[in-house]
């Protein structure tokens, strides 16, 4: 891979400076993947652009790739069956049910509770961010609507339960890649590591924390005090000239009617969603375990052996067979109306797919500049032992922030990060949690990040209103860990 310096840190800046600019999440993320290309092609026009069609084609080639994007598009068919099928309405009427049981109680508590749902459902659905995101916002939009609660504070919320959440408990896809990306740096143990650096971890648990402060409090800063007062006062869910990011078809999908609204319809093929992830984890990585010590051994070794794009892949599809089978039971479908809803259900969330490939494509542009890597080299020179935890949790957030992924965050930063521990005698856990953590936070607060994007579209708002919102938040729970790091770097050493 050939050095390109400062050129390789301007495709994602560019792309961020677009999408703020302009809101144009798509065309933003397709100019920075072009200009990656200019200047891989050395800036030749013809080649550059080819090669940018060519990139987006070889985003299919990786099989990881290839899985998730199925996987986001069948998420949709998931989405409109628990939809057609009564079962969110079910679940809202329960809620509803639990909203006037509190309003009786203390008149206005009701916002409070339904915010502190929301959180917890984004809790629970740890098992995949994407999950997480997309049930929170499609779940609970309806009753936030209801309760006059702005658009902008439910994608924060689904925004800071998600992948928080998703690092800190290790069951699921993030926890096998970061698994394997510990086997690759000699690590003998990767479960019990992973495990032992999350109370090292402060990011995630302070950015739920300050959710759930903001909800008790009732109180907010910067934009979105503005969001939530137009919203309570006007009634107006988004601004004026706001552009929400998803299609209203599928959330305006009229359910079946002459049947019953039943809770259960939701909840069973989400909770078998939930279930299958770390089942599956355990059995794609089952054979790739050497040696048979003992069962708990072997399954800890398996889930971070397994492969965390089929595991999310094989539990959707399980999720939308059980799910057909149950509607199939109670006689509220019959199989054509299934096949159909699934076809419908994929072309709804084909925009979340195509988020997908371009996320995907840029982040593989960026490697190929070697972006990460050229932020990462430069800090090497002036690092000092007490001050590495807390600067290597700054440099993978600025490099999850300018790229948008946390992923390809933690396989630069990891590599370089660990090695650095062990050289200058620091708690490796510590450095790998500051690592974790840095990555959540700078794609926490990134307007090109997948997460991020896709709780845009979850809960209908528009992507930079959210990105504004959400920033004040995210940058105190930054700000609070960075101070962390340096107290606990200079007692370390």
């Amino acid at each position: 891979m050939d050095n390109y310096g400062f050129l390789s840190i301007l495709p994602p800046i560019i792309a961020i400076i677009l999408a703020l600019r302009t809101k144009q999440v798509y065309i933003a993320l397709l100019l920075g993947i072009w200009f990656s290309w200019l200047i891989l092609n050395d800036w030749n026009f013809l080649t550059g652009s080819l090669a940018t069609i060519e990139a987006m084609v070889n985003v299919f080639k990786s099989e990881g790739n290839t899985r998730t994007i199925m996987f986001s598009a069948l998420v949709g068919a998931l989405l409109l069956f628990i939809q057609y099928s009564r079962g969110v309405e079910g679940f809202v009427n329960k809620i509803n049910i639990l909203i006037d049981y509190f309003e009786k109680k203390q008149s206005g508590y009701s916002r409070v509770i339904v915010q502190i749902l929301a959180l917890v459902t984004g809790i629970f659905l740890f098992v995949e961010t994407s999950i997480s995101a997309l049930t929170v916002g499609t779940l609970y939009r309806p009753i936030f609507d209801k309760l006059k609660i702005s658009r902008e504070k439910l994608a924060y919320i689904a925004d800071s339960s998600s992948s928080p959440t998703s690092i800190i408990i290790p069951f699921n896809a993030w926890g096998a890649f970061i698994m394997g990306l510990l086997i690759t740096q000699g690590i003998e143990n990767p479960f019990s590591v992973l495990v032992s650096s999350i109370k090292y971890n402060f990011y995630p648990f302070i950015a739920i924390i300050i959710v759930f402060i903001v909800i008790i409090a009732k109180k907010d800063i910067g934009p979105m005090t503005k969001a939530e007062k137009r919203t309570k006062e006007t009634g107006k869910l988004l601004n004026d000239n706001a552009k929400p990011m998803i299609s209203e078809t599928i959330t305006s999908f009229k359910p079946k009617e002459g049947i019953k609204a039943k809770a259960y319809n939701m909840v069973i093929p989400l909770f078998t969603m939930v279930l299958m992830m770390p089942l599956n984890l355990a059995y794609t990585g089952w054979n790739n375990v050497e040696t048979y010590s003992s069962f708990s051994n072997h399954l800890s070794q398996a889930i971070g052996q397994g492969s965390g794009s089929s595991s999310v892949l094989y539990a959707v599809i399980t999720s939308i067979f059980v799910a057909m089978v149950l509607y199939r039971a109670q006689g509220i479908m019959k199989t054509r109306e299934m096949v159909d809803l699934i076809l419908k259900g994929i072309s709804e969330l084909m925009p979340l797919a195509l988020l997908m490939l371009l996320a995907f494509a840029i982040s593989d542009a960026c490697n190929q500049l070697g972006t990460g890597q050229f932020v990462a080299n430069w800090s090497k020179e002036w690092l000092s032992p007490q001050y590495l935890p807390a600067i290597i949790f700054l440099i993978s957030s600025f490099i999850a922030f300018s790229t948008g992924t946390s992923w390809g965050t933690f396989a630069i930063m990891l590599a370089i990060a660990i090695p650095m521990a062990n050289i200058h005698g620091i708690n490796v856990t510590l450095v790998i949690a500051a690592t974790l953590g840095g990555g959540v936070f700078g794609d926490h607060c990134s307007p090109i990040s997948d997460t991020t994007i896709i709780s845009s579209m979850a809960s209908a708002t528009d992507h930079i209103d959210h990105v504004k919102t959400q920033l004040p938040y995210a940058l105190i729970g930054g700000l609070i860990t960075t101070l962390m790091y340096l107290i606990i770097g200079i007692m370390s050493t």
